[in-house]
């Protein structure tokens, strides 16, 4: 698939970018001052059980209390049995934990938005070619690998490979599908010796302490995205090439080879258009080639996506034009939920079609391209007014509330109040502080374009309101104001 991975780093923040065909398909941002948390493992202290919601809020040093419910309690984890599992899983949250009581938990979803981190007490740890289960005694194979009897080989082969007495489980990677004895021995030992030093710190630490934490982005590379279709992996730090070289050469011997330092004047990202895809990717709308275009709205709720055929008119009818580009729409959502990194509840509202074939052409093709997606997705079809209702599991922030904030202007509403909006406010302001206060004159402190509308189009309702009070009322510009700011001073 001629994928590359570049990656860029400056002391406070790391960002990856996965290229494939000369495009960027995914982005990933770790700053050093707000680290992501999944995967880290701690010892937290009950600080709330809530019958109401079989939730508690679990204290692990965080500004926000995390978040852990009775489905993600795994009651079988001290002996590695199952059916233990199975029968209390039914238990109501009050039976199983109370408040003070201290565990070891992993957390599996960063805090987003007014979200606490969403935790589980079924660790799991991420090697190289496994991630291993010390609370369960199953042997699991990646979905990737679909040939039944290479599964079974797998399963044979890392069962044999366990330790004696080791009560542990896995699940093989994909990665481990052409991985030796060696290899997988070695990685096994890495992660037993790994969960023992977990499990003997947490015996004597202290309730919010960190037991483990997981990787930095540069190494998760390594660990979690690089595949058999990687050609090159371009660091443009001497330091974090370093690190990543002798990672790999006790971890990952086959990634050595497509190692490399980028040591060119113009900035790595700036090279392979990098730069532009972000900028491009926090926009709402992106353009086809075709000259239709998508419209991505992300709120609290759900995300939808629009589409439009825009100054797109080429076919031989108009359910064709349609059609074409409602199949390069599909291709481009995409790409752009796992550039924007978008999860949750997503709508696609591709323009209407009344061919059935048509519709499950784009549908097949929607699903197509979101086969490359390694987050866990679903897509649910065609709802009946016409809308393709889909899922896709979030993790940790999208890209949007990495690197921006709410508009202090707007305050995030994407709009602001028009000027003759704000004019008139203004003038009930002045006449209900006129019924209040007996004020020799009003001044009004407003931003340059309401001042200028009540020297223009608003100054006969200005006159009217003098007349009305019987007071002067003077107009002060204060440039520091947005639009909607604004004061009424009695003088």
């Amino acid at each position: 698939m001629n994928e590359q991975i570049l990656i860029n780093v400056t002391p406070q923040e790391t960002r990856v970018a996965i290229m494939e065909q000369g495009a960027v398909q995914e982005l990933h941002v770790e700053r050093s001052s707000n680290r992501g948390l999944v995967g880290n493992i701690y010892l937290g202290r009950v600080g709330r059980v809530l019958p109401g919601m079989q939730s508690a809020f679990i204290d692990i040093g965080l500004p926000r209390a995390a978040f852990l419910h009775v489905a993600d309690i795994w009651a079988g984890q001290k002996n590695g049995d199952r059916s233990a599992d199975k029968s209390n899983a039914q238990k109501p949250i009050e039976k199983l934990l109370h408040e003070g009581q201290t565990l070891v938990v992993q957390v599996i979803k960063d805090p987003i938005g007014s979200k606490g981190a969403r935790l589980s007490t079924q660790i799991s740890i991420a090697g190289r070619l496994l991630v291993y289960l010390p609370g369960d005694h199953h042997i699991g194979i990646s979905q990737r690998i679909e040939d039944e009897a290479e599964r079974e080989q797998l399963r044979e082969k890392v069962h044999a490979l366990m330790p004696e007495g080791e009560i542990g489980g896995f699940i093989v990677r994909t990665v481990a599908e052409t991985a030796s004895d060696q290899e997988l021995n070695a990685d096994i030992a890495y992660l037993v010796k790994l969960w023992r030093g977990i499990v003997e710190g947490s015996a004597t630490a202290a309730p919010q302490t960190l037991l483990y934490q997981d990787l930095d982005l540069s190494h998760r590379v390594m660990r979690d995205l690089v595949t058999a279709d990687t050609e090159r992996i371009i660091i443009d730090s001497r330091e974090t090439y370093a690190k990543m070289r002798d990672f790999a050469q006790h971890y990952t011997r086959s990634s050595v080879a497509v190692l490399e330092q980028y040591a060119g004047e113009r900035p790595l990202f700036d090279l392979f258009g990098a730069e532009d895809e972000i900028d491009k990717a926090l926009h709402r709308r992106v353009d086809l080639k075709s000259g239709g275009y998508v419209i991505v709205d992300q709120t609290e709720a759900l995300t939808t996506v629009d589409v439009n055929t825009g100054g797109f008119v080429s076919g031989r009818s108009f359910d064709d034009t349609i059609f074409k580009t409602n199949l390069e729409a599909a291709q481009t959502i995409a790409r752009q939920l796992r550039l924007r990194n978008l999860g949750g509840i997503i709508i696609v509202d591709f323009i209407d079609m009344d061919n059935a074939e048509h519709k499950q052409a784009v549908l097949a093709e929607f699903n197509k391209s979101m086969q490359r997606d390694r987050t866990r997705w679903t897509i649910n079809g065609f709802s009946q007014l016409g809308l393709v209702e889909m899922t896709r599991k979030r993790t940790r922030e999208s890209l949007a509330h990495v690197l921006c904030e709410s508009c202090p202007t707007c305050d995030g509403r994407g709009e602001i109040k028009s000027a003759q909006t704000v004019c008139y406010e203004i003038l009930r302001e002045v006449m209900r502080s006129a019924k209040s206060f007996d004020a020799r004159e009003y001044r009004i402190l407003a931003s340059q374009t309401v001042i200028d509308r009540f020297l223009d189009e608003e100054s006969q309702s200005m006159a009217m309101l003098e007349d009305f009070i019987a007071k002067p009322i003077s107009l002060s510009v204060e440039s520091a104001y947005t639009q909607e700011q604004y004061d009424v001073i009695l003088v």
